[in-house]
This record gives C-alpha cells, sequence and structure tokens, in this order.
C-alpha cells in the first residue's frame, strides 16, 4: 500500500521557534513510519524554508535549551495555483513530489494565526488544525475573549490598548478595575512569551513596554486566583475533550521557560484530581470553547477552577505544543489515545475537511 506523504513544516519567524523544533522532532519520532513518509520543512528565523533529511535536521536535538535548525541548500517555494506538485526545489526549479497532507507545527506569529494556513489553503493543500479564520482568532486573545464571552462562557476582566493609544495606559485606572497583581500581555502571542505579572506601578510600566516589544496591541488581566487546568480537544463536526490535566507550577506564574525547557519548572497532574462533575463541566465548556470560535481538528483549551467552581477560559490554542513535556498528547494518551494514534487521526481529519471544502461549489455558474 503507497504511504502517505506527509509534510511537517516545523521552526519559524516567531518567538516560539524552539519549542516549534522539540514538538517536530516528538512527531516525527512517533509517527507511524509503516503508513507515512515524512517530508520535513524548516523554516528559519529569517523565514526562509530548507528541505531536511529526517537524519540530519536538528542541532543539538536532545537540550532544549540548545536545540537549532540545521539549515540545508536545498530550499523550498510554493507555486500557488497549482493542482498538485505545488512545492518546488528553488535552486532548480524542480517540483517536489505531491504532499499529501501538510502537518503545520509551526507556533506563534506566522504559523498559528492563519498566515500559514491561508498559504496552505492557496496552493490547494490539506493541513492539520483549524482553519484560518479560527487560526486568527484565536491567536488573537482580544478577540477570543470577546467572542467567548458572547457565548456566555466566562473569562478575566481586562483592560485592551493598542499601541497608537498607548499614551492612555494608566497604572491607577487598571488598578481601579483589575486590582493587584494584573497580568500584562501581547495580544498575539503563545507560550507565556512577553508575558508579565506585576504588583506594583514600575513593574507595571516595564510589563507594559516588554509587551509591546512582542504586539501592537496588549492586554491587561485581572488575577484569576484557581487551579490551572487544561483539556485536548480533538474533532471537526464533532469534537470530544480529553480528561482534564492541571499545572502545577514551580514558579510565580507557568513561564515559557517552565513549559519547554525547565522540566521541574511545574508538576502535572494528569489527569486532574477532579470530581466527575467537575471533569464533566470543563470537558463541555472545552468543547463550547472549541465550537464557538470555529475551531476544527484540534485545540487545547485552558482554564482557571476556582474554589467556588467557577470556570474561567484564559485562553485557545490552536497548534499547542507536542513537545514530550506538552499537555495535549499527555491527556490523550491518559484518555486512551497513543501519540502515534493522535498523529493518525490528525491527519485523518485535515483529509477529511479538506475533502469536504473541496465539494463546495466555488461560483454560481458551476
Amino acid at each position: 500500500m503507497k504511504k502517505i506523504r506527509v509534510g511537517i513544516i516545523f521552526g519559524g519567524k516567531s518567538a516560539e521557534h524552539e519549542v516549534s523544533l522539540q514538538s517536530a522532532k516528538n512527531i516525527v519520532d512517533a509517527i507511524d513510519k509503516d503508513k507515512y513518509e515524512v517530508v520535513l520543512i524548516g523554516i528559519d528565523k529569517a523565514g526562509k524554508w530548507h528541505l531536511n533529511e529526517t537524519s540530519s535536521y536538528l542541532l543539538n536535538a536532545d537540550n532544549p535549551k540548545l536545540i537549532q535548525l540545521n539549515k540545508s541548500n536545498d530550499h523550498v517555494a510554493i507555486v500557488p495555483g497549482e493542482a498538485d506538485k505545488q512545492l518546488i526545489h528553488t535552486a532548480n526549479a524542480k517540483q517536489l513530489d505531491q504532499l499529501d497532507v501538510v502537518f503545520p507545527i509551526v507556533h506563534g506569529t506566522l504559523g498559528e494565526d492563519g498566515s500559514l494556513q491561508g498559504m496552505m489553503r492557496i496552493a490547494n493543500l490539506p493541513f492539520v488544525g483549524p482553519s484560518v479564520l479560527s487560526s486568527s482568532i484565536c491567536m488573537d486573545k482580544d478577540i477570543a475573549k470577546r467572542l467567548l464571552k458572547t457565548a456566555g462562557i466566562r473569562v478575566a476582566e481586562g483592560l485592551t490598548f493598542t499601541r497608537a493609544k498607548k499614551d492612555l495606559v494608566d497604572y491607577d485606572e487598571a488598578v481601579e478595575k483589575l486590582g493587584t497583581p494584573m497580568f500584562i500581555k501581547p495580544a498575539n502571542q503563545g507560550s507565556s512569551v512577553g508575558v508579565s505579572k506585576v504588583s506594583t506601578k514600575e513593574e507595571f510600566d516595564k510589563g507594559i513596554e516588554a509587551a509591546f516589544q512582542y504586539d501592537h496591541k496588549v492586554i491587561i488581566e485581572e488575577t484569576l486566583v484557581g487551579r490551572e487546568v487544561e483539556c485536548s480537544v480533538l474533532g471537526n463536526e464533532d469534537p470530544k475533550a480529553s480528561l482534564p490535566g492541571e499545572i502545577l507550577p514551580n514558579t510565580a506564574f507557568y513561564s515559557y521557560e517552565s513549559k519547554y525547557i525547565d522540566e521541574k519548572g511545574a508538576e502535572l497532574a494528569i489527569p486532574a484530581d477532579l470530581s466527575e462533575a467537575e471533569t464533566e463541566h470543563i470537558q463541555q465548556t472545552a468543547i463550547a470553547a472549541f465550537e464557538a470560535l470555529q475551531c476544527e481538528g484540534l485545540a487545547r483549551v485552558d482554564f482557571f477552577l476556582t474554589k467556588a467552581g467557577e470556570v474561567y477560559v484564559n485562553e485557545v490554542n490552536t497548534l499547542p505544543g507536542f513537545t514530550k513535556i506538552s499537555m495535549y498528547p499527555k491527556l490523550w494518551e491518559v484518555s486512551g489515545m497513543t501519540y502515534p494514534d493522535l498523529i493518525n487521526r490528525l491527519i485523518e481529519l485535515a483529509i477529511e475537511r479538506h475533502e469536504a471544502v473541496d465539494k463546495l461549489k466555488s461560483s454560481v455558474l458551476e
């Protein structure tokens, strides 16, 4: 039986470049080699696409602090409008053998925000994960939380400022509305990049400056006191939720380093120690958030669970980490789905969605 050619696109220009390299490594290690032929496309920090070999695509592969893309001399470009063999080698304009599906595991800006998804749509390639619209929505925490709130789902209270209105940011006004400590976040970043927990005006001012280094829009949010619970969602039209897990940070908050570099930065309770009713409530809310933001394929929904039993959605991640300490695959594993089976199901969902989209009319004359 002919193997399915899977293009794994990883790396990228965002601050989460190294996380993406780790995610790609885990996927490559776990994917069923008898069923899939892997084609590796690494994007360097300048945005250039490299065709890589599975034997040599990473440097310092086992060290999260030093991991790097091993740049090749074989670069790749997309030719829009082609029905197949849309990728070419830039050196000789030779077509790359057809990809059956793409697994874009590029986290953050230009990978998780709809940009890469839009490119795949233009190239007519099936791809794993949510569509252009839901990817864009979920990447923008401000827009996502407005939609979640409209859907009746609890979110933290906050203030949003664009760079053009940066001069209107006022510490005393923020304290009056949100109390202290507060969290300051770039609106369009993930993995806690550029996030600060602040309690004083000095920390506040530094946090605002830091956040604006990563985005043109910044959110200031109240601190929600509660357990940090996460739930993985999988599916297209009939999504399912995993058992929830709990983050038990060993630091002030669950930082980038705690998530992806320091294995002792946090303890993971998988599954979370929750009552049956709490588990069901978390799962139902995860699916409701997934559907409210029109997600498809996969997403990880992050919550705060207060002592009063109130459930708040913190954010929805449409391409969550697939590193060896990442919650998304771990939660499915404890829910009865192995890592290889999870990858297989994600690829199936990508192809199913692509086939459904292909059946839609693109013209009233058809």
